[in-house]
């Protein structure tokens, strides 16, 4: 891909405008009125947009569900394509723009993370088969979504990922995971780049792109909203100014952002600035992404590792897991080392895990078990055993395990 690159501005807000009030599933409301997105996609494009979300945003069949509709999950998702890429005639990519279903992974919630990778399998095969150019997986709040979105895509297509999270102020998703340690999993599953939509404007986001420009060995990606939503007259209002929202833009390019958009509250004027103001800098002088951080990660937070770490005697995966987990938070080894070696034991594990404060040293000498770890722990894992390294490569590829 050549950068700087420029995606749309916001949808949802600008549906908003033109007359959706939010009391009906959005996506089939867009094929309604075919002729608002329309105009909205045909004014980024002119704009200066290199590529536009194809509005399938909420068209899993876990939230299609919610208005009855999960039975035209093909037919919703194939005919937003088809109009995203009759508005675009060939000037701009179109997106398949995935985002979270609502629902939480047990314990917390009601679900089991291979129900999220078959909800976004669905969806995504019905997406690549449509023509999309590439993936989106956006405005994410929970990391076990994301990596079960990311798995689920790369089983049905080779086509590029993008992956952005909405934070706090804080850098801190709904669910408490540190953005940078959503980027330290992720960006070692094979996606192509990493960053943060919504939630915030230009410049609190910056405050978060520059931590995550420490660790980052992937573009990233600044989509924020035209500044923080307040209510005049019953209206919901964004104050940020085109001029304003580009003031940031050098700074964003500055610690390794390539691809730029907009979100809530941003219209055609926003992206047509941001296209004059990425005229005005030269990428070719700028250092790409690369940072040489060794990172694993819990599901909430990131932790660097050397060279050579301290591993205590692994715990074995059973009844007392729990308790051995509790232990292992007083030892001084930064990680918790876990033998599997029956998978009768991962549920132990599935529930014991979210003890965990340190990340997770799985001892493995089965590579198919091992996989079935991977695929339960939301984290970056580290691992060792006698595995074959034909065996293992796949799984690093995968999942981005650490080989120790």
């Amino acid at each position: 891909m050549k950068y700087p690159i420029i995606l749309d501005g916001a949808t949802g807000t600008q549906l908003q405008k033109r007359g959706f009030d939010g009391s009906e599933c959005a996506e089939k409301w867009i094929l309604d009125h075919p002729k608002v997105i329309e105009e909205i996609q045909e004014g980024y494009i002119k704009a200066g947009s290199d590529i536009i979300y194809a509005p399938t945003f909420g068209a899993n069949h876990i939230k299609l569900a919610e208005y009855n509709l999960e039975n035209e999950l093909e037919d919703i998702n194939r005919g937003l394509v088809e109009l995203s890429k009759k508005i675009s005639r060939g000037r701009a990519l179109v997106a398949g723009d995935m985002a979270p279903t609502g629902h939480f992974l047990e314990p917390i919630g009601d679900m089991q993370f291979e129900q999220f990778v078959e909800a976004y399998k669905q969806q995504a095969q019905i997406l690549d088969k449509a023509g999309v150019d590439l993936f989106v997986i956006e405005t994410s709040m929970t990391l076990p979504e994301v990596r079960a979105a990311i798995l689920a895509i790369k089983e049905v297509s080779g086509k590029p990922i993008f992956v952005t999270f909405s934070c706090d102020e804080n850098g801190k998703t709904l669910t408490g995971t540190d953005v940078v340690a959503a980027l330290a999993v992720v960006q070692e599953m094979g996606i192509a780049a990493f960053g943060l939509n919504c939630s915030s404007g230009p410049k609190d986001m910056l405050s978060q792109i520059k931590r995550l420009h420490k660790a980052a060995k992937v573009p990233l990606i600044a989509k924020p909203n035209a500044g923080m939503p307040r209510v005049e007259n019953g209206q919901t209002v964004y104050d940020c100014t085109p001029e304003e929202f580009v003031s940031y833009t050098e700074e964003f390019a500055k610690y390794g952002v390539r691809i730029f958009g907009g979100c809530c509250g941003s219209d055609f004027s926003h992206i047509e600035a941001l296209k004059k103001k990425l005229s005005e800098i030269d990428f070719d002088l700028l250092e790409d992404n690369s940072s040489d951080l060794m990172l694993c990660a819990t599901e909430t937070a990131a932790f660097e590792i050397g060279d050579e770490i301290q591993i205590d005697e692994p715990y074995s995966c059973d009844e007392d897991l729990a308790d051995n987990i509790d232990e292992a938070m007083d030892s001084d080894s930064p990680v918790i080392a876990i033998r599997f070696g029956d998978e009768d034991e991962l549920e132990n594990f599935t529930e014991a895990q979210y003890m965990m404060t340190k990340p997770l040293y799985a001892v493995c000498d089965d590579a198919k078990l091992l996989e079935k770890v991977l695929r339960l722990y939301q984290g970056r894992a580290l691992c060792s055993g006698n595995i074959p390294e034909e065996e293992l490569r796949p799984l690093v590829q995968k999942y981005g395990v650490i080989v120790k």
